[in-house]
């Protein structure tokens, strides 16, 4: 026997199906979603199928009748039986139908890595799951899983999320890896591999950097950090936000690889070869977006608290300070006028990007971001006379 029942959330009507719908019963589901339906009126429509145990020929028709009446419908939270039903039936075709997702637990799992948007785990000995820590919608995490794959696609080594899970009250994705370590780990258990760990990370961060893109193909981050400056017109003196704007607008727009989020916590190193992991933030546009996000994860954000990068790498701030310097001077190739150019001018976006993210986040008006709104200020103050453009 079926049963149906309504919910209402932000503007959705939910009918919520529950038991089998065949042709014993379809007359009286479909009247009784009828009637839910000029009861009630909603932007969208979701047939909620938790509790739906099957569905047959006749209960297709109740459905096929709805999504043609509303034009849209979705249907969610279906079991892989009933899901089998509407793929077998080309309803998958017609309009969105998607898969229940299995609850799972990370309690007791090795975190091994976090970013600025997630926190990366060993779920067990095959398989990495990622958490999301700002309650990423479904289409963000599936945005990451296609970037997964064309970065995959285009020769760069990474773990592709193959299912999307509960974790909690958030979803995560499940990727498979299998004995990877992160560079960081590494580095903490075996200190005297850090040149080749930096050879391994310098030179597949050289590979992003020449792997073409082509526009439209992943987000642009040029016009990503054309709004960060944007956002800051209220908090910064005319003429520097003026000229900041200007260079951001101005600067070129290389169509080759962005990783945006490089650091010792998402390079994984499986049997000598390197695999890149968290691919929310790839993009294409130039390299100095790239290195200014790099400075701030391993200098600029714990600047005013050094604690910071034992906190987030397990490494001392002088020894993630190191980072940044050899990876300069490898990617350079020693080349001390251009390192000591890039470096000038990632720490001007890089700066700017830390402040919007200070206010953002931390708030202009705890302790902790008033002292690194006026560290940003300080820096862009200094810095910003020293150039006229961002290209490098």
């Amino acid at each position: 026997m079926a049963n149906v029942t309504k919910r209402i959330e932000n503007d959705t009507l939910y009918f919520e199906l529950a038991g089998r719908v065949d042709t014993s019963n379809a007359n009286q589901v479909e009247q009784a979603i009828q009637s839910i339906k000029s009861e009630n009126s909603a932007s969208n429509y979701i047939v909620d199928a938790a509790e739906l145990e099957f569905i047959s020929s006749a209960g297709l028709r109740v459905i096929l009748k709805l999504l043609k009446e509303l034009k849209q419908l979705k249907i969610i939270n279906v079991s892989s039986e009933v899901y089998e039903i509407f793929d077998m039936t080309g309803f998958t075709d017609m309009l969105t139908v998607e898969k229940a997702f299995r609850q799972i637990s990370i309690d007791g799992c090795e975190l091994i890595a976090r970013g600025g948007n997630g926190s990366v785990y060993r779920y067990d000995e095959e398989t990495i799951v990622k958490t999301y820590h700002n309650g990423a919608s479904l289409d963000e995490i599936r945005l990451e899983k296609e970037l997964s794959r064309k970065v995959f696609v285009k020769g760069i080594n990474t773990a592709i999320p193959y299912d999307v899970v509960k974790v909690g009250d958030s979803y995560g994705s499940v990727a498979e890896m299998l004995s990877a370590k992160s560079v960081a780990k590494i580095l903490r258990a075996n200190p005297e591999k850090f040149d080749e760990c930096m050879d391994i990370y310098t030179d597949l961060l050289k590979k992003i950097h020449t792997t073409p893109v082509a526009a439209g193909e992943m987000p642009s981050m040029k016009e990503i950090a054309v709004k960060w400056i944007e956002y800051l017109e209220p908090y910064l003196p005319e003429d520097q936000w003026t000229k900041l704007l200007n260079m951001m607008k101005n600067i070129s727009e290389p169509e080759f690889m962005i990783h945006g989020d490089y650091h010792v916590n998402n390079v994984m190193i499986q049997d000598g070869e390197p695999l890149l992991i968290d691919m929310d933030t790839v993009a294409y546009g130039h390299p100095i977006f790239e290195f200014a996000a790099i400075y701030l994860g391993y200098v600029g954000y714990s600047e005013t608290n050094p604690e910071g990068t034992m906190e987030f790498y397990g490494l001392p701030y002088e020894k993630t300070n190191e980072i940044w310097k050899t990876l300069l001077e490898k990617y350079f190739d020693g080349d001390k006028a251009k390192i000591a150019e890039v470096e000038l001018k990632s720490k001007i976006v890089g700066y700017a990007r830390m402040l919007r993210r200070t206010i953002r986040r931390i708030g202009k008006d705890t302790e902790e971001g008033k002292i690194k709104i006026e560290l940003c200020k300080k820096y862009l103050a200094e810095l910003l006379p020293l150039v006229d453009n961002l290209e490098c």
